[in-house]
């Protein structure tokens, strides 16, 4: 036996207790994009599945005031078969209002790209989107939602990816009444003809 500290094993990792696991559940909650399944919630604060059921249904509980305290301004909800805490819609226009009026009045060069993406490509989720930029996207598709120009439309129901679109309020700022009036994008991209001679394009 050696009193070598360095030789020792690690200890084990205490077990977990329920407030525990919520109160890691909630960390992890607060920053995550998407719907996240009971499993991928379970790797994510290395818990049991069981577990981190029972706690999503005490969270559930207590944000909805069924415990004894106060209805949370937010809620935990299950969309695509993932958890993900959204503000509650009674609150979605005090939300907008304040969003809107910390933020600038100009958008960003990214944000402008990511909007048109979405525009053209509607509906499209956050990976699609990343994909066509080549660049992250998520603090981007934040400014656009809390600008209310673009909208949640639908969770796949496989993937539990969330699928944008654009709104109303896109329009009202582009001075158009649809979709139908924005230019057609194919006169603007490259056709790909570049480096053939005039035969090999007959």
């Amino acid at each position: 036996m050696t009193d070598d500290p360095s030789q020792t094993a690690e200890a084990p990792a205490a077990p977990q207790g329920p407030a525990d696991v919520a109160r890691r559940l909630e960390a992890i909650l607060l920053i995550v994009e998407e719907p996240q399944s009971l499993v991928s919630l379970a790797a994510a604060v290395g818990s049991p599945v069981p577990a981190v059921r029972q706690a999503i249904e005490g969270l559930v509980a207590d944000y909805d005031g069924e415990t004894g305290g106060p209805v949370r301004g937010f809620e935990l909800r299950e969309v695509g078969g993932g958890w993900r805490l959204y503000v509650r819609e009674e609150h979605d226009d005090l939300v907008s209002e304040f969003v809107n009026s910390q933020a600038p009045s100009r958008l960003s060069q990214a944000a402008l790209e990511t909007l048109a993406v979405i525009a053209y490509k509607q509906p499209v989720t956050r990976g699609q989107v990343a994909s066509i930029r080549a660049v992250n996207v998520d603090s981007v598709v934040r400014t656009l939602l809390a600008r209310g120009l673009i909208t949640e439309l639908f969770t796949d129901a496989e993937t539990g990816a969330i699928n944008y679109g654009t709104t109303d309020a896109l329009l009202v700022n582009l001075g158009i009444n649809s979709l139908d009036e924005l230019p057609h994008i194919s006169p603007l991209l490259d056709d790909g003809a570049d480096g053939f001679d005039e035969e090999a394009r007959r």
